[in-house]
């Protein structure tokens, strides 16, 4: 294998488990800020996590690879 192939598939990877996380983060947000009678003084929390996995997601999205 060539350098440019592994690139090239690490690349993909990263734009893949970016996506990934980006989605598990707002869906996460979704929820947990839709049922915050479940969660009562938990909500802020598992949202605040969320909101971590969504922007660290997008840095892995937007992100380039040498």
């Amino acid at each position: 294998m060539s350098e440019e192939e592994e690139s090239t598939g690490i690349t993909v990877a990263e734009k893949f488990f970016g996506l990934l996380l980006a989605i598990i983060g707002a869906l996460s947000i979704y929820y947990s800020l839709s049922s915050g009678d479940a969660l009562l003084s938990f909500t802020t929390f598992f949202a605040v996590l969320g909101l971590i996995l969504l922007v660290v997601g997008i840095i892995m999205i937007i992100a380039k690879t040498e």
